[in-house]
């Protein structure tokens, strides 16, 4: 260590301290690192009510700055919630350890062995918004991994993160790992966020979690690698070929069994040929569950005379992430259509397309670019528990490294492993 490291910055020395943990925690056997998770657990349970006093501080703050409800009601935590995140980390516990996976293995000709296996990727930043419960997800997914975690919640829960990463430290210090692997960013400034954001060569990569223009300033700051969970503008094309009773029940639930997630869809595409048959149905239902449609000229058309809310889509329509009970819809004249449309405006996240044509849905599949492309299915699936990893750190909306939900495996880099008997190169 240089002489003027006393000297540095908290977060800095923070970083530099989680790298010095992780090298502790990477070659650990599935059973400590196992061990320590179940430690946290219980620990989360029996000083639930030091957490949740914690919490209401930050609740009552948030209250009184006439911070929204629905925000307030992600930053609370109570007994049960406490309970439930408890129990996630349980279920952490209970996962393959992706750490030392072989991911291919051979023998050259000249007797050389070759293995490819996984590797932490060292030290995790995560910088998020006001949801607590990711302080722990995280935390959790990132030891199970083998790697270090750097938390930069939103100030508006620094109080809640404080308590809950004092419980963590404790536990896991407890269960024999060093407390460093898990470690609070100092500071509710973006002051801190910044520095983290510059902090390469202490940092192995960040990733943000919230909304755009959070996600937006960390990948376009950061001289950390970032590994982007992007923002969910995601479509529902319905074909001409299709099964209308599917695609009202598709479309209801990918827009609105839960509006506020990046998985929600935000835009309804419908080809001409069945537009006649569909909107009427579809208008009906989303005029039940009190969605307001931003509909083209053929939308209005279609919904004049009925019970639906409909009003003129605009262009800044097509590129909204709503996060509520509002729609973006157009009919189409070819699914081709439907592809540029999508090509132009999505996010990348997921793309649904319902049809009774296999032709179709193979077309569809080849030729939308996303994260995940869904055939007679709602865009709600595109999660980690849903698709059977047990939980995610996020939906990474990028190519390089991950894409879709991240599980442990996309938490892990690898590292080639060659093995001779004395061979050298000619």
């Amino acid at each position: 260590m240089t002489s003027n490291a006393s000297t540095e910055s908290p977060v800095l020395a923070v970083a530099r301290r989680a790298r010095e943990a992780a090298a502790g925690l990477a070659p650990l056997p599935r059973r400590t690192k196992d061990a320590a998770l179940l430690a946290i657990a219980d620990a989360l349970v029996a000083r639930t009510a030091e957490i949740t006093a914690a919490n209401a501080e930050d609740v009552a703050r948030a209250r009184a700055a006439g911070t929204a409800e629905s925000v307030v009601d992600r930053l609370t935590l109570t007994a049960e919630r406490v309970a439930a995140i408890a129990s996630d980390v349980r279920d952490v516990a209970g996962l393959p350890d992706p750490v030392g996976e072989v991911l291919r293995g051979y023998t050259l000709p000249n007797g050389l062995d070759v293995r490819q296996v996984r590797v932490p990727l060292g030290v995790v930043g995560i910088i998020y918004e006001a949801r607590p419960n990711v302080t722990v997800d995280a935390a959790a997914l990132c030891l199970k991994s083998g790697n270090a975690v750097l938390l930069r919640g939103s100030a508006s829960a620094y109080r809640s993160n404080t308590a809950l990463i004092a419980v963590l430290r404790d536990a896991v210090a407890g269960a024999g790992l060093p407390a460093d692997v898990i470690q609070l960013v100092p500071g509710e400034s973006r002051d801190s966020v910044q520095e983290l954001m510059r902090a390469r060569g202490l940092v192995d990569v960040l990733i943000p979690r919230g909304g755009a223009s959070l996600i937006r300033t960390v990948v376009e700051g950061s001289t950390v690698p970032v590994i982007e969970t992007g923002t969910g503008n995601c479509h529902v094309y319905v074909d001409a070929d299709t099964d209308l009773a599917m695609a009202v029940g598709i479309l209801l639930n990918s827009k609105a069994q839960r509006v506020s997630v990046c998985n929600s869809a935000e835009t309804l595409l419908v080809h001409q040929d069945v537009a006649d048959a569909f909107l009427p149905l579809a208008l009906a239902a989303l005029a039940e569950a009190g969605v307001t449609v931003h509909g083209d000229e053929a939308v209005l058309k279609a919904a004049e005379g009925s019970a639906a809310t409909v009003v003129p889509a605009t262009e800044e329509d097509w590129e909204t992430e709503y996060l509520s009970y509002d729609l973006a819809a157009a009919v189409v004249p070819s699914l081709d259509a439907a592809v540029a449309h999508i090509r132009r405006w999505s996010s990348g996240h997921t793309e649904a397309i319902v049809t009774t044509s296999q032709a179709a849905a193979r077309r569809f599949t080849q030729l939308v670019d996303a994260a995940a492309v869904a055939v007679n299915a709602s865009t709600r699936f595109t999660d980690g528990g849903e698709f059977g990893f047990g939980a995610e750190i996020g939906i990474s909306t990028q190519k390089l490294h991950a894409r879709g939900p991240m599980g442990l495996p996309e938490l892990t880099s690898s590292k080639y492993v060659v093995t001779g008997d004395g061979h050298l190169r000619g």
